[in-house]
């Protein structure tokens, strides 16, 4: 693949934000990419999520279905899935402590298609205390609207407080 990624937005967390919202998608590339790294919650064992956004603001309707299979070093594999949420699971849910972090690949498609679902697929790799977690899936957002960008968010309502959020598009 190197060669074929064009850096389009980029936000490097190094003090605590309540979201990351990464915009420049549009009709010039069918595929886009985000790589996160090194992202940690300002508190423990929280979750950072994702929506899509419309002219670079967030789409907070139930309008989000996600799958995935988590994978946890301390017990079995598990499904796990939701329907019309407000945002979709992008990286693990980790604490704050030292080395604790997630990082995650997801893949963006149909985002610059006004009369097609958006969605995309997703992989993550994290590292809570003394195990080790991630989960690969996908979502789609149930709407048939064009998307511009990301935005990253903490789910239970706390802040980011680190971590690296790159937005890539994938040449033709």
């Amino acid at each position: 693949m190197a060669g074929s990624l064009i850096k389009i937005a980029e936000t490097t967390v190094s003090s605590a934000v309540a979201s990351v919202t990464l915009t420049g998608i549009d009709s010039t590339y069918d595929v886009y990419m985000v790589k996160a790294n090194n992202v940690t919650p300002s508190v423990d064992t929280n979750e950072i999520r994702m929506r899509f956004t419309v002219g670079g603001t967030a789409q907070t309707t139930a309008n989000y279905d996600w799958a995935n299979k988590r994978l946890r070093s301390s017990a079995t594999f598990t499904n796990d899935s939701d329907t019309n949420q407000t945002g979709t699971r992008a990286l693990d849910n980790v604490g704050n402590g030292a080395g604790e972090n997630s990082n995650g690949v997801i893949y963006l498609f149909n985002f610059n298609n006004s009369s097609e679902y958006s969605f995309a697929t997703i992989e993550v790799s994290a590292h809570n205390g003394s195990e080790v977690r991630g989960f690969q899936g996908g979502t789609v957002y149930t709407v048939a609207e064009a998307h511009n960008g990301v935005q990253f968010y903490n789910h239970q309502g706390n802040n980011i407080s680190s971590g690296q959020f790159v937005l890539y598009a994938l040449k033709k």
